[in-house]
């Protein structure tokens, strides 16, 4: 099935195996799942994971994906990452418990406005905005452009408390390569950065690691609600079109 069909296919809860898992922080997870008969997602989806108790309760929580589309579909292996919420009820098991060989069920891709694909947007450049653990959906898109050997334009700006906490560090931090790479710049709130010191995003980082609105780039913002409502908000202070941005936010949850 097409990644296209995939977003248009019936939610089933299907069971996965963990097949591999490392840290990514000291408080967020990677996990590696195999799942048979995967339909393939887009760049950009999420899925919903369950888990049930030995006394049959059971809790569900969503999670981005980390993984290009076409890889995942090749290989049924999705990738996410699980940031540890302290006083949760999920993340604290996926993070510390969850082994490899355990199973859990999986149900989607689900969400078909938040994606990204190269045909898709005409040739227009992108801008991707990442709060925290916002990050990973705008991850399986940048793997993406690599996995197709796409040329279109893209630049990240990522805005985290301290260098800890950057998810995919290794990756992001690569030398630029033959396609343009991705322009990344990364900022923190709570500690100095090489491009500024530290403090929260402000329309003058947006206009100067970002794209002129005059581009009419497509911008995908990705955070808790708070920084993704103030981020769209400059955005269009800036110039850019409401119709160019995409938002995708998350909140406490308990998990």
């Amino acid at each position: 099935m097409t990644s296209e069909l995939a977003g248009r296919a019936v939610l089933t809860w299907r069971v996965a195996e963990l097949v591999d898992a490392w840290p990514e922080t000291a408080s967020a997870r990677a996990l590696v799942l195999e799942v048979p008969d995967w339909p393939g997602h887009r760049a950009g989806q999420h899925v919903d994971l369950r888990l049930t108790g030995p006394d049959g309760y059971t809790t569900e929580r969503s999670y981005s994906l980390a993984s290009p589309a076409e890889r995942s579909q090749a290989g049924r292996r999705l990738q996410l990452v699980v940031q540890r919420v302290g006083d949760g009820e999920v993340s604290p098991y996926l993070t510390d418990v969850f082994d490899a060989g355990n199973l859990i069920e999986v149900r989607g891709p689900i969400g078909g406005w938040f994606v990204w694909s190269p045909r898709e947007g005409g040739g227009a450049p992108v801008l991707l905005v990442a709060g925290g653990s916002g990050i990973v959906p705008l991850m399986s898109m940048i793997r993406e452009r690599r996995f197709r050997h796409d040329r279109t334009p893209f630049r990240l700006v990522y805005s985290l408390r301290a260098q800890a906490d950057e998810l995919f560090a290794d990756e992001l931090n690569r030398p630029r390569t033959g396609d343009g790479g991705v322009e990344t710049v990364v900022l923190r709130t709570r500690e100095d950065s090489p491009r500024r010191p530290a403090g929260r995003i402000t329309a003058a980082d947006l206009a100067a690691w970002g794209w002129p609105a005059d581009f009419a780039p497509r911008c995908f913002v990705c955070g808790p609600t708070g920084f993704v409502e103030e981020v769209a908000r400059l955005l269009l202070a800036l110039g850019h079109s409401p119709d160019n941005i995409k938002t995708e936010r998350f909140g406490p949850s308990g998990s």
